[in-house]
């Protein structure tokens, strides 16, 4: 399967979530902006695979991730963003989300695991209430955030 062929909807993605349970497969939620590609969005996104049996990322819209960042971000449009995280070996699926959180997309899909990157404890991951609500677990992949795609554009702009 292709990168595009992995670009879904929200209705797609509940449609082959519903398959999966109905299967006993398990699923994983990650979820970020991506903006500028690094190896640590590689590195939390081969952990969450491991957590279950397909894994499915949601990329922030444009106007989520500009008002989560603010003026200028993001660098690359979402489209672009959901494709590259597509053509990631270990994730399955990925679809673009305008909210400012993931709790919409939890409810409709019901992950068995909901993992964020080392920034956040279980407790502190936003929308942990609504993954536990269902039975659903959180967890914590990646590496120690040593990477950042804020840290890179500063230093381009910076020219340094």
């Amino acid at each position: 399967m292709n990168a595009g062929e992995k670009l879904v909807t929200i209705d797609e993605l509940a449609e082959w979530r519903s398959g999966l349970r109905h299967a006993g497969i398990t699923l994983a939620l990650a979820n970020g902006i991506f903006d500028i590609l690094h190896v640590g969005h590689l590195r939390y996104l081969e952990g969450a695979s491991r957590l279950a049996d397909r894994l499915v990322v949601a990329v922030n819209s444009d106007r989520t991730a500009c008002a989560q960042k603010g003026p200028g971000r993001p660098i690359m449009p979402e489209k672009e963003r959901a494709e590259l995280i597509a053509g990631i070996y270990c994730v399955d699926r990925v679809c673009i989300v305008d909210d400012m959180d993931m709790r919409s997309l939890i409810r409709r899909i019901e992950p068995d695991v909901h993992v964020k990157g080392t920034d956040y404890t279980p407790d502190t991951v936003p929308e942990a209430d609504e993954v536990r609500k269902h039975g659903g677990i959180v967890e914590v992949a990646g590496d120690q955030k040593k990477h950042s795609a804020s840290g890179i554009i500063e230093k381009i702009r910076n020219n340094k």
